[in-house]
């Protein structure tokens, strides 16, 4: 046997982007925690400008027409990929040369999403609801780019399906319990105010910046940790300043532009929604047939900016349609439950305090189970059964809440908790809110690993954000109309069109089991 001369043979290959993504971050529990602490971090800032929002709105008597209309900050999460290619290859100044680039982003965007939130504490009168929005959508948009990071980094360290199934648990076992606490704020309102709540939760909200910043550097990092710290939250600064500046011109645009399009009238607004919602699915139909037929060094396919993009397209074909279209519907559920959920309990009567325990402990306790088993099911399962079961167990957890609409606070007290009765009627709400938060812990964990298996390891970032932003666009779109839905068919119609919509979405799945993604050629 001759051994090897060249040079090339011998020579140790340099290590992969992945693997030195992999190298900064802890092994075997170590990892969990890690992204346990990321979840958190991330649904903390969601609930206080989702449901935490409309339930302040409602308790503020803002029409539930515009309540509704507030649900649309969360389609700024929808449009990630717009940015998303950004975080692939640009290093924040500071954090990036030290951290590296993905706990690089998730530092600028903690730094972001404490200050969004203490703008949205001291507007907390809603006195002026354009303020109100703009501190929402900051907060949405940072909540969103640490979201981009940290998910572009679990896929780069753990590109498996068995990999995939505890990790993602542990993330949404960190999210979930996140909104538990968000949710469970509520209950300091009524004993001081909800400037003091948020303020609360912008606090919390940064745990996990310095426990990023103490952990390991980069291996490929240079410099000190102290100057990297002092670089990245100066450049931060000049960043958030630039951003507030830019998203308050934009939101005085889209608000000059609608008013010039009559879109105020509820009516005008449906049939625009209605429209856009379809533009996407149209628009893949006409384009995929050409972009399949792109050879390798086709300008669009090697573009950084709309390459990875395209990529999704040539590589599923035509199926990605139903495959947006299945994901899309699949968490119909979950999103229109989040939007009038808060509402419904404020309008039966329920106080912040019964809210704030649905919201903390029932949240939590039931979120928690429902992802375990989600995760385990994913990992462990066929993706169609797994899938399937999560469609059904979504559409049961709002279907819940049209039977909580014709029940009511109050009636004989069973026991009594830190000296606080708990009746019959606060019994009810816990209830569905135990079995809500189960089903959508439990489908929510299935959806992401799924998601995650359609994303091409070589653009992480990007194909996760398009992939998972297309998902929440006709949601979060309807949403925005729930309450126009609500005054036409109440809170039960409501609840029971959303959960017949999850489980309409498994009608799709015999045809995107069957799809395989093509080989990459280049």
């Amino acid at each position: 046997m001759e051994l090897a001369t060249d040079p090339a043979a011998i020579a140790p290959r340099a290590p992969t982007p992945e693997q030195l993504a992999a190298a900064a971050v802890p092994r075997d529990w170590r990892r969990y925690g890690l992204y346990l602490l990321l979840g958190f971090s991330a649904g903390l800032p969601f609930y206080m400008f989702n449901a935490v929002l409309l339930l302040r709105l409602a308790k503020h008597n803002v029409d539930i027409v515009t309540v509704g209309y507030f649900a649309w900050v969360a389609l700024l999460p929808t449009f990630k990929f717009a940015w998303a290619p950004l975080l692939d290859r640009v290093n924040v100044p500071g954090f990036g040369r030290f951290f590296g680039k993905r706990r690089g982003w998730i530092m600028l965007a903690q730094l972001g999403i404490f200050a969004s939130m203490a703008g949205m504490a001291l507007t907390a009168s809603d006195a002026s609801l354009p303020l109100t929005a703009l501190f929402a959508t900051l907060l949405a948009f940072w909540t969103t780019t640490l979201e981009i990071a940290a998910d572009a980094w679990r896929i780069e360290i753990a590109p498996t399906a068995a990999e995939q199934g505890p990790i993602v648990a542990a993330n949404l076992w960190g999210y979930r319990s996140a909104m538990a606490a968000s949710g469970a704020a509520v209950a300091i309102v009524p004993h001081s105010s909800w400037t003091t709540a948020y303020l609360i939760v912008a606090i919390v909200s940064v745990i996990a910046f310095p426990i990023l910043a103490m952990m390991k550097p980069d291996p490929s990092s240079g410099g000190g940790r102290a100057t990297a710290l002092a670089t990245g939250t100066l450049f931060s600064a000049g960043v958030l300043v630039v951003t507030t500046v830019a998203t308050a011109a934009i939101g005085w645009v889209l608000l000059a532009a609608v008013a010039s399009l009559g879109m105020s009238d509820p009516k005008v607004m449906t049939y625009w929604v209605c429209g856009i919602a379809l533009l996407p699915f149209v628009a893949l139909g006409i384009a995929v047939p050409w972009l399949q037929r792109l050879p390798p060094d086709a300008p669009l396919r090697r573009s950084p900016s709309v390459g990875p993009y395209v990529d999704v397209a040539w590589r599923y074909g035509l199926v990605i349609v139903p495959i947006l279209l299945f994901v899309s519907v699949y968490r119909m559920g979950d999103v229109m439950a989040l939007t009038l959920s808060h509402p419904l309990f404020s309008s039966l009567g329920y106080g912040l305090e019964q809210i704030g325990i649905a919201d903390g402990v029932v949240f939590i306790v039931s979120s928690m189970a429902g992802v375990a088993l989600g995760g385990w099911l994913a990992a462990r399962a066929p993706m169609g059964w797994a899938l399937a079961i999560g469609a059904a167990v979504s559409a049961i957890s709002n279907w819940v809440f049209a039977w909580l609409a014709h029940q009511h606070p109050g009636g004989a007290t069973l026991f009594s908790v830190f000296g606080m009765a708990v009746t019959s009627g606060d019994m009810k709400l816990y209830v569905a809110m135990a079995v809500d938060q189960f089903g959508h812990g439990f489908e929510g964990a299935v959806f992401v690993v799924y998601l995650s298996l359609l994303v091409n390891p070589r653009y992480p970032a990007a194909q996760y954000a398009l992939l998972s932003g297309l998902a929440f666009l006709l949601p979060r779109l309807l949403a925005g109309l729930s309450g126009t839905f609500q005054k036409s068919i109440g809170y039960d119609g409501f609840f029971v069109m959303a959960g017949t919509m999850s489980l309409a979405a498994i009608v799709f799945l015999p045809l995107i089991l069957r799809a395989k993604p093509r080989a990459d050629d280049a």
